[in-house]
């Protein structure tokens, strides 16, 4: 899959470098070492180094310093290893959505998920993908939302699964649905088992939220602004969900849990109460979210319209494509 020569302007022809070369000099940029990139993409090691050498010879100009002990990346290889990825990844993309064309729903589907959303809805997921399309190969990415957006953007990520709205030029958002907050306090807490607290009862309250970079800290926050309150409510924080809920049985404080996490995270301790805000309570979106013109956008909005068929056993509202 090499071409030889293109029409170089005033200089006549000039060589191209082959795919094989490429991935040769990427795999030897990644390591920095020739028996590790050749085991790496399945070539000899002579082969792969005959291929970086065909490389230079016809860029013209040297990729590597080879010592005896090790190699290094030249000052034009490491500037020209970022352009040999790139082009990689351009060709490995052309090639799934040439297959997703062919046979939609096969191939690997690049899913990044929120720590939020994960725990509570990939069992639905997943059994969704498992039944109605066996031949599609998902490969699961926990991140947060930044990085996750950030996955999307560069192609690292073929879909998310998130809380929305983002915001983000360039990402379409394709809603699932709606869901409560629920507030979450220790045992002898005067709010605990409480209906119809109102949203002001947040100013009062010692809130646990989770560290920053999780967007249901944001949204928390969010909520505690527009019940009135001003001042950051949170003094202790947690990398999870699970942690925070634990903090809350050891009585440092209350928290607000959105109610997809209930079950799983209420039953890990007999010393909490739920309590459940009067209407509207708070609520969080979650929906899929794709790039504008994903080449595999119909098979996006049909998962989502199958996700939303499914999700009739969640305490969640199901949204319309269209809401």
């Amino acid at each position: 899959m090499s071409v030889t020569s293109v029409t170089g302007g005033a200089g006549g022809k000039r060589k191209q470098p082959s795919l094989a070369q490429l991935r040769a000099f990427a795999a030897v940029a990644e390591h920095l070492h020739f028996r590790d990139a050749a085991a790496a993409i399945g070539m000899s090691q002579p082969a792969l180094s005959g291929a970086v050498s065909s490389l230079e010879e016809t860029l013209g100009v040297t990729l590597l310093e080879r010592t005896t002990r090790k190699v290094l990346l030249s000052p034009a290889g490491e500037r020209l290893a970022v352009r040999a990825k790139a082009v990689l990844d351009e060709v490995g993309a052309l090639l799934e959505e040439a297959e997703a064309v062919r046979a939609p729903f096969t191939g690997v589907l690049r899913l990044g998920v929120i720590p939020t959303v994960a725990p509570y809805l990939l069992p639905t997921v997943l059994r969704l993908v498992h039944e109605r399309y066996p031949d599609l190969d998902l490969q699961v990415h926990e991140e947060q939302t930044a990085s996750l957006v950030e996955g999307l953007n560069s192609g690292r990520l073929d879909l998310l699964l998130l809380a929305v709205p983002l915001g983000v030029p360039g990402v379409v958002e394709l809603p699932l649905f709606d869901e409560d907050f629920v507030l979450v306090t220790p045992m002898d807490h005067w709010l605990g088992g409480r209906e119809g607290i109102p949203r002001e009862a947040l100013k009062e309250l010692n809130l646990l939220l989770l560290d920053e970079g999780h967007c249901l800290r944001d949204q928390a926050l969010d909520i505690c602004r527009e019940a009135g309150r001003e001042d950051a409510p949170v003094t202790t924080t947690a990398a999870g969900l699970s942690t925070l809920v634990q903090l809350v049985a050891g009585g440092l404080g209350c928290t607000l849990l959105p109610r997809t996490a209930l079950k799983l995270e209420t039953a890990r301790s007999s010393q909490l109460l739920t309590g459940y805000f009067a209407d509207p309570a708070p609520t969080r979106r979650v929906a899929l979210a794709m790039r504008v013109g994903a080449a595999r956008s119909a098979e996006y909005e049909e998962l989502a319209g199958a996700l939303r068929s499914v999700m009739g056993g969640l305490p969640v509202r199901v949204v319309s494509s269209g809401e």
